[in-house]
């Protein structure tokens, strides 16, 4: 009998995403070069319900998906042929918008002899952060902070990945995102309290910031959701539109200082001196700002990903899946198999280890 599977070869790698509202293809080469990376967003399509509708987004990808993943095979240059493989986030996220993304890609890789390499969501993410800056090092500390998911990772160089601590209750994405409801401003949430909070005072307003003991890596953002919702029934609807802007300002204060305070400290106690943020909360303007700034001052180095790879992206899950096989990971020989080569369950909970390459 034929072995189950055979070593990869470095080759060009097709990454699909589709685990939300963004159909997502990329194209790197051999050495890990971004050659294309095409998103289509769904913001027109969840806008008027003011978050993403499950159903909506499955149906969207569908008719997406074809076009996005031409289109990223066209910008790179390539035929079905020169690629090695297609890797494909198979987890988490909303259960039909995923089924489009890996259904298509297996569909793929049997019509063309490609391997399918499965990846977990927040692997993806995590591996943004060497996408622009292959050099920075690979023993550091990680936030994640995409969507649902405000999670901080000890990172090792040979790939394993602890969790230090996560959000006891929303996470930063969901508290911008439901801030922005009460204000009044548009989907996506959290970019349109970065653009009003850029013409506000972020001192203006005293909203709590959760933090226990210091040195405890956990995250809650449901008491400073609560507070903002007290405060605007307290005003008129008046002054509610003349504080608009402070309200923002000081509502993105309160989370972006919790975000760089843990950060942080999770580096103190981690014993490197390096931490990467990734996820779509990481392309907020004041979070970066303020990272940087406390960084240099203590001396750590920063992977801030450029915007293009902060938002769901293919490159990231090309990205992922990459590191896995130069890892050792084993390459799935049938064309087309049930089994990939990781579970959407990957990431362990608080205290487990699991490897992420």
């Amino acid at each position: 009998m034929p072995p189950d599977h055979t070593p990869w070869r470095a080759r060009p790698l097709l990454g699909i995403e589709s685990s939300c509202d963004e159909t997502a293809a990329a194209v790197l080469d051999a050495d890990g070069r971004v050659l294309s990376n095409v998103i289509s967003s769904q913001e027109s399509v969840h806008g008027k319900f003011g978050g993403v509708v499950p159903e909506l987004a499955a149906r969207a990808h569908v008719g997406t998906i074809n076009r996005v993943v031409t289109g990223a095979m066209e910008q790179a240059g390539l035929a079905w042929r020169d690629l090695g493989g297609i890797a494909v986030t198979e987890g988490p996220g909303l259960a039909g918008a995923l089924l489009v993304g890996v259904n298509y890609a297996k569909a793929l890789g049997y019509g063309c002899g490609l391997p399918v390499i499965g990846v977990n969501h927040l692997e993806g993410h995590i591996a943004s952060a060497w996408l622009a800056d292959p050099s920075f090092p690979r023993s550091c500390v990680v936030l994640v902070v995409s969507g649902g998911h405000t999670h901080l990772y000890r990172y090792q160089t040979d790939g394993r990945c602890t969790l230090l601590g996560c959000t006891r209750d929303d996470a930063a994405g969901e508290a911008f995102d439901k801030g922005a409801q009460m204000l009044g401003l548009d989907y996506p949430g959290g970019p349109a309290i970065d653009r009003l909070a850029r013409q506000g005072n972020p001192n203006a307003i005293a909203f709590p910031r959760f933090h226990q003991r210091r040195t405890q890596l956990e995250f809650s953002f449901s008491g400073l959701k609560t507070s903002l919702l007290y405060k605007l029934r307290e005003m008129s609807p008046t002054l509610r539109t003349e504080r608009n802007a402070d309200l923002a300002a000081s509502y993105q204060e309160a989370i972006v200082q919790v975000l760089v305070q843990k950060s942080l400290a999770a580096v103190a106690t981690s014993n490197v001196s390096a931490l990467a943020v990734v996820g779509g909360v990481s392309a907020n303007s004041r979070l970066r700002a303020l990272l940087t700034e406390r960084a240099a001052a203590a001396g750590i180095r920063i992977a801030l990903p450029p915007l293009a790879y902060c938002t769901d992206n293919a490159a990231m899950i090309a990205a992922a899946a990459r590191h896995k096989l130069l890892a050792g990971a084993p390459l799935p020989q049938s064309r087309c198999s049930d089994a990939l080569l990781t579970s959407p369950a990957s990431f362990a909970p608080a205290s487990q280890e699991t490897t992420h390459s």
